[in-house]
Order: C-alpha cells, then sequence, then structure tokens
C-alpha cells in the first residue's frame, strides 16, 4: 500500500467511525438529545424531541403541556374507537331474516332464524367509517411513536389517557346488549 492510499483509507475510515456515546447527565436528566435514540426510559424535559422536527421539548411547562396534550390525543382515540362502532351499528342496513328448517329430537320441525346485517360498499356511512378508520391507524401511530421516545412523563400520558378514555367511552358498551342477540 503506498502512503497517499494509506492516507485515503485513513481518512475513509475517520469518517465512519461513530460518535462517542451520549450520557444522560445533568440536573434534568438530560437524555443526550440527537447523539442517538435512546432505548431505555428516562425522565427529563431538556431536548426532547416530539414526533416533529420542530417540535422540542426543553422545560417543563412545555413538558407539562405536551403531555397533556398527548393525554387528549389518547383519549380522542379510545372515543374515535367506541364512536366508530356506535355509528356502524346505526348506520347498518339490509337486515334480512333467514330461516331454515332443523328436525327435532322427537319428529317435530325447529325454525331456526338467522339475522343477516349488511353495509353497502359505496355509501355515505361506509366512507365516514372508512376516513374514521385512516384518521384511526394515524393516531394510534402518533401515540406509538410518542411511547417510543421512551420518556417517561409521556409514556405515563399515553397510558393514562387510553386509560381515561376507556372509561368515560366504554362503561356503555358492556352495559348495552342487543336483547335479539342470543348467540355470538
Amino acid at each position: 500500500m503506498n502512503h497517499s492510499s494509506m492516507e485515503m483509507d485513513h481518512a475513509h475510515h475517520h469518517h465512519h467511525t461513530m460518535a462517542p456515546p451520549t450520557t444522560r447527565g445533568g440536573h434534568d436528566g438530560n437524555h443526550g438529545g440527537h447523539g442517538g435514540m435512546v432505548m431505555t426510559f428516562y425522565f427529563g424535559y431538556s431536548n426532547v424531541e416530539l414526533l416533529f422536527t420542530g417540535l422540542l421539548i426543553n422545560s417543563p411547562g412545555e413538558m407539562v403541556g405536551a403531555c397533556i396534550g398527548v393525554f387528549l390525543l389518547a383519549v380522542l382515540y379510545e372515543g374515535l374507537k367506541i364512536g366508530r362502532e356506535v355509528l356502524l351499528r346505526r348506520s347498518q342496513v339490509n337486515v334480512r331474516y333467514n330461516s331454515m328448517p332443523l328436525p327435532g329430537a322427537d319428529g317435530t320441525v325447529l325454525m331456526e332464524t338467522h339475522k343477516t346485517v349488511g353495509q353497502r360498499m359505496l355509501s355515505p356511512a361506509h366512507f365516514l367509517q372508512t376516513l374514521l378508520h385512516i384518521i384511526q391507524v394515524v393516531v394510534s401511530y402518533f401515540l406509538m411513536l410518542v411511547f417510543m421516545t421512551y420518556n417517561g412523563y409521556l409514556c405515563i400520558a399515553v397510558a393514562a389517557g387510553a386509560g381515561m378514555g376507556y372509561f368515560l367511552f366504554s362503561w356503555r358498551k358492556a352495559v348495552v346488549v342487543d336483547i335479539t342477540e342470543h348467540c355470538h
């Protein structure tokens, strides 16, 4: 290897070496910012990037605001899930009852009735369901990405918002039972 190729090889090697690992020092639990993706939970409020490049948390007040926003987003997500179920039940059309004879044990004939519920594909209700599904998927991925910041405050906000949303919106689901439904 000649001298110029050694210099080139050294420069090439030096160019690809990784930056030293960041530490989490500091009184606020700073996780080191842009030095690399944090893969462990931490509590901090300095240099926390949230979903978008410009959305940087750098103070306790900003963290409180972010936690409130994330909490509300998680509540909205739970409400959206239940709201879609309610809308689907209200918009179902084409209810058909199909009866078929079944032989009874003692030679009698029983009639079994099946209720078929359908919805037209090209209906405003289905388009609305599709739009709400897209929003639900996007919100769910945003919440997952917030959780993947590994920031303890933001993770707690996601979990608390999901719990509050479930508490507010899902209690009716367990109580309201369609009396025409005998089997599931």
